[in-house]
């Protein structure tokens, strides 16, 4: 992503420290080909040295610890932003829901720049969602077979497990775009915050638990609840399904 894009025009080369970065041809939605000269050094090490934390748009502050924004999970960098429903979970709650027979299983999905775009299109079926890398591990696919209830831990893992139950690819990349009607094979909860408007995420959110969603937000809303990336988080469970204790639920457990 290119900002001013206006302002900088293909053939730009911009320098910070050591790194030579020439602005190539201009690929529309604000992004551009770049190529970055790192001097002979390790591209990813200048890179660490030089930049800072890609954030969403809506934060405009500098972190004073970068680690704040990552979750204790993490292995590699590769995502545009974290899975921030995953910032909630440290070792010791991992800790306390194995203790409490909760079975932890992991996927990855590289969190792609449709975190920062929103639905602009006048019709969502119009709407283009970039692609995003995932991968679920063989043991994951096991846990998920065996689970009486799969809980997922952010949006990012939902499109990973659903992509996956459509294609029967383990990895790949996704661009499943969820918004009703959608036909649900593997989730069965969703953790997750609370979402901006006219995004990709709170369609999926629309589609997980029905036009209830807007009830819960107004609760939100009203009750001083903190929204979007280092906001609080709902617990979700599926619209139609049976909810702890009998019955059926749509809308969230507090």
């Amino acid at each position: 992503l290119v900002r001013p894009s206006r302002r900088i025009a293909p053939g730009t080369v911009v320098t910070c420290g050591p790194l030579r970065v020439e602005v190539g041809e201009d690929l529309g939605e604000g992004r551009r080909l770049v190529r970055p000269d790192p001097g002979g050094r390790d591209l990813a090490a200048v890179l660490d040295e030089v930049g800072e934390m890609p954030l969403p748009p809506y934060l405009h502050a500098r972190l004073d610890d970068p680690e704040r924004y990552q979750t204790v999970f993490a292995r590699r960098p590769a995502s545009a932003a974290a899975p921030t429903a995953g910032l909630h979970l440290t070792h010791e709650i991992l800790e306390a829901l194995r203790r409490r027979g909760a079975r932890l299983a992991r996927v990855e999905l590289v969190v792609g720049l449709d975190t920062f775009r929103p639905v602009t299109a006048a019709r969502l079926d119009e709407h283009r969602i970039h692609t995003e890398a995932y991968t679920v591990p063989d043991a994951t696919l096991e846990a998920v077979a065996g689970a009486r209830r799969v809980v997922a831990v952010g949006t990012t893992v939902v499109r990973a497990l659903e992509t996956w139950a459509r294609t029967g690819r383990p990895r790949g990349r996704s661009d499943l775009f969820i918004r009703r009607p959608f036909d649900w094979r593997v989730v069965d909860v969703l953790m997750t915050n609370f979402h901006l408007p006219r995004s990709t995420l709170l369609c999926l959110v629309d589609a997980f638990v029905g036009p209830r969603w807007r009830d819960l937000y107004r609760l939100a809303l009203d009750e001083g609840y903190r929204f979007l990336s280092f906001g609080d988080a709902c617990w979700l469970t599926r619209a139609g399904d049976p909810a702890p204790g009998g019955g059926t639920d749509g809308g969230t457990d507090r």
